[in-house]
């Protein structure tokens, strides 16, 4: 990983959303740092890909964000 404080701050959020999912029992098995955008040099944090996921995944995460 670079040192620029962008691609730091999007790896933290990236292994936030996959403790929080974990914490739900999902995983994403594309979730990462898109590498486009990682590779770029914007003044915006990379995007965070999340990925494809199976019908299951998606209604666990759904439901997981439906609760209160």
């Amino acid at each position: 990983m670079s040192d620029h404080p962008h691609d730091r701050e999007a790896a933290a959020a990236l292994d936030a959303l996959r403790g929080a999912l974990a914490a739900h029992g999902i995983t994403l098995p594309s979730l990462d740092l898109h590498l486009p955008s990682y590779a770029g040099r914007y003044g915006t944090p990379p995007l965070i890909t999340l990925g494809n996921c199976n019908a299951a995944t998606a209604q666990r995460l759904a439901t997981a964000l439906a609760k209160p």
